[in-house]
């Protein structure tokens, strides 16, 4: 039973769709003016392990995920860039685009533009005013909070507490300080679009109301986004939604936590701030990516190079182990594993799937996947004979399967993953070998000696096997 943290109720409930076995998800994405960074890694990661789980327990998904392409920032760059904002927000969808395929997040499966919504964020806002939700002030709209009773049920804060303790900029135009703005009356120069209150443009919240009702129609089962989205975007576009339509937004309210650098909150004031493009110089997006599963996503993460070499290391066992499997040459004579092999699958599935449906703990998933990798390199030291060998290939085969399908990594070969690592040309490397091969059968053996060490040196760890000599590489990283 897959059991699903609420924000909206504070507690774990038991997963239920609307509609049985379809699943409807929709959440925020980035304001595209710049490239990405590491906390929209970490909420795309976050995301799209959860899409990936639900499509593992059979629910058919609709995911959507939107661009917003029009605010204060994007107009600022553009400005800066002297570029027209349609040009600065094409390149940094396509720029988001690349980061999201290259860590293996799949492509959502309907990416809306804020700027494609406009008449019907328009038509929010008269039903908004015909209901008495919201009104016109000097070209702007502004939403009533005071008279949406339910306002604060998300962040469990409630409104009048708020507004004692608060200290908010005076604004001449609004009936309450606590308002906010759905429609923005143009300002000289800025994009604009014709509304019944004169040229303006939407305010951030109404998009994504307006554009999760039109794909997913209401309610739906899963809204998501990043723990700072909870206040006040997604608290407002409850407050929005609901009014209008007089029904129930979302069912299930799912928040990541936030991203610390180096136990310090990520920020540019700080000077801690990664673009995912940056990391990508140093390590390969598997390793980010397997990073991002090593922490519950409820739980701040702390990103940090030592975290990212731990990650790494991870990953060198688990592909070591695959390519140990790979090579192995089973005899004759031997143990018969078929038995082990086959309770390791049932076992592995049950603790992955006991992890996941908890909340997608996928810290528990990966410790059942490292006990599969455990048992298969005692299996393996056991020695299994030809008829016990095809099972336990076939048992890891099921396992990674389900890692590769659900968690997204382990996409490569053994051999693709030792070779990504290698400091040298390969062809270079196989000189090297060759060279130590031959000073070995002219038993020199100090020589020998000299390009094993040699090797090292760069990080390629050479293994010498009955069917010849291998290699394992680790990158060699010299930071600043």
């Amino acid at each position: 039973m897959l059991r699903v943290f609420n924000t909206l109720s504070n507690t774990k409930e038991e997963f239920k769709p609307i509609n049985e076995n379809k699943v409807n998800m929709y959440v925020c994405g980035v304001t595209v003016y710049d490239f990405c960074h590491v906390g929209h890694a970490r909420s795309s990661g976050v995301f799209d392990i959860i899409r990936r789980y639900l499509l593992h327990k059979g629910y058919d998904v609709t995911f959507v995920k939107n661009f917003t392409d029009i605010d204060d920032k994007i107009i600022k760059r553009s400005n800066e860039a002297n570029i027209p904002w349609t040009e600065l927000t094409a390149k940094f969808m396509d720029e988001h685009n690349a980061d999201m395929d290259s860590l293996n997040i799949l492509r959502p499966t309907h990416t809306p533009k804020a700027t494609d919504y406009i008449k019907q964020m328009i038509e929010m806002c008269e039903t908004l005013i015909n209901k008495g939700f919201a009104y016109e002030s000097n070209g702007d709209i502004y939403y009533r909070v005071q008279k949406f009773e339910e306002y604060g049920k998300l962040s469990h804060r409630k409104l009048e507490d708020m507004m004692a303790g608060a200290r908010i900029e005076v604004n001449d135009n609004k009936e309450n300080p606590f308002d906010f703005v759905l429609w923005k009356a143009a300002k000289p120069g800025e994009p604009s679009w014709t509304s019944p209150w004169g040229e303006g443009r939407p305010g951030w919240h109404i998009e994504c109301s307006v554009m999760s009702e039109d794909i997913l129609g209401l309610p739906f089962d899963i809204h998501g986004g990043g723990k700072d989205l909870v206040f006040p975007h997604h608290e407002n576009e409850i407050a929005q939604s609901e009014a209008a339509c007089g029904c129930m937004f979302s069912k299930y309210w799912i928040h990541n936590g936030f991203v610390n650098v180096n136990q310090e909150k990520m920020s540019k004031s700080l000077g801690n701030f990664f673009t995912i493009r940056d990391v990508l110089k140093e390590f390969d997006a598997e390793i980010v990516r397997y990073f991002l599963l090593t922490t519950h996503y409820r739980s701040s993460l702390d990103f940090s190079q030592d975290h990212l070499l731990e990650a790494e290391k991870s990953l060198n066992r688990i592909y070591t182990m695959l390519d140990e499997l790979n090579r192995f040459n089973p005899g004759k004579k031997g143990v018969d594993v078929t038995a082990e092999a086959e309770k390791m699958v049932e076992t592995f599935m049950q603790k992955f799937e006991a992890a996941m449906d908890d909340d997608f703990n996928t810290p528990e998933a990966l410790a059942a996947m490292f006990e599969v990798i455990r048992e298969t390199n005692t299996l393996l030291a056991s020695k299994p004979n030809k008829i016990g060998f095809p099972a336990l290939l076939k048992a890891v085969e099921t396992v990674f399967c389900v890692i590769k399908s659900v968690l997204g990594v382990t996409k490569y070969s053994p051999e693709e993953w030792f070779r990504i690592n290698l400091s040298i040309p390969e062809d270079e490397l196989n000189a090297k070998i060759q060279a130590r091969t031959d000073a070995k059968k002219n038993k020199d053996f100090a020589t020998a000696d000299n390009i094993r060490n040699e090797l090292l040196e760069v990080g390629i760890e050479l293994q010498d096997t009955i069917d010849g000599t291998i290699y394992r590489a680790s990158k060699i990283r010299t930071f600043s």
